[in-house]
């Protein structure tokens, strides 16, 4: 077994989950690939029992990405990786620039390390409500952390031990583990890098939050667990002193 594990969460993936596995088996052969099928209704769990070099688990529900994220945590602590690469099954992450990622969470001592679209200019394209979401997100951070964070709706991590147990253990671990776990983990002190990637854009299937109402209904529960966050955060504080 690996150091590094990497974690990629699949939902009816079958048009791009063998190009995935096939390109980080590539580029990135020093990592185990855990694929967590969130009970996938197409042919995702077929492919999947007849991809030779991974592991998989296949959830009898549909959890949803995080409940698929988190089940990959908890493997990653019972058998004992140091290091957890967040990856996405839609085909936008590129293997090969995870390993920037993993250089860089060493040599900064970091416990997060986001990879960001948006950290130096780039050719991905954003929706309007993504772009709109993340300059919101970028402003809430800046205000109540005090540090910079340009993609903070980047699922495209690396993780170091210590984050690795903590989000297995969470009993609240969010729906949507985005600006609002980047908060919770910046106000307990945790160190958060970010490294400009390239990625590209979803070439088949529907992402989680495409339409109009899915964007919405992600901005509301967002902001909604960052009021939360930050108030728990607050009264953290006032109780210390």
């Amino acid at each position: 077994m690996k150091e590094t594990l990497m974690i990629i969460p699949a939902y009816n993936e079958e048009l791009n989950i063998s190009k995935v596995i096939m390109e980080v088996k590539n580029d990135l052969n020093f990592v185990d690939i855990l694929i967590v099928n969130d009970c996938s209704t197409d042919n995702t769990l077929d492919i999947l029992k007849n991809t030779e070099g991974i592991q998989f688990i296949s959830l009898p529900v549909n959890l949803g990405y995080s409940g698929a994220l988190q089940t990959g945590f908890k493997y990653a602590v019972e058998n004992e990786y140091n290091t957890v690469i967040q990856f996405d099954g839609d085909g936008q992450h590129i293997a090969s620039e995870a390993k920037k990622l993993i250089n860089l969470l060493n040599q900064e001592k970091a416990d997060i390390i986001i990879g960001s679209r948006f950290k130096e200019r780039s050719s991905y394209e954003h929706s309007f409500f993504r772009r709109l979401g993340t300059n919101i997100f970028k402003s809430i951070i800046k205000k109540s952390c005090n540090i910079e964070i340009s993609d903070p709706t980047s699922g495209f991590q690396v993780l170091n031990k210590s984050v690795i147990k903590k989000y297995a253990q969470m009993n609240n671990y969010p729906e949507y583990p985005d600006a609002n776990l980047i908060i919770e983990m910046l106000l307990q002190k945790y160190k958060i890098t970010e490294y400009q990637v390239n990625m590209r854009n979803r070439e088949f299937g529907e992402s989680m939050h495409s339409g109009i109402l899915k964007p919405m209904k992600y901005m509301i529960k967002m902001i909604y667990a960052i009021i939360l966050i930050l108030f728990q955060g607050k009264r953290i504080i006032s109780s210390q002193k």
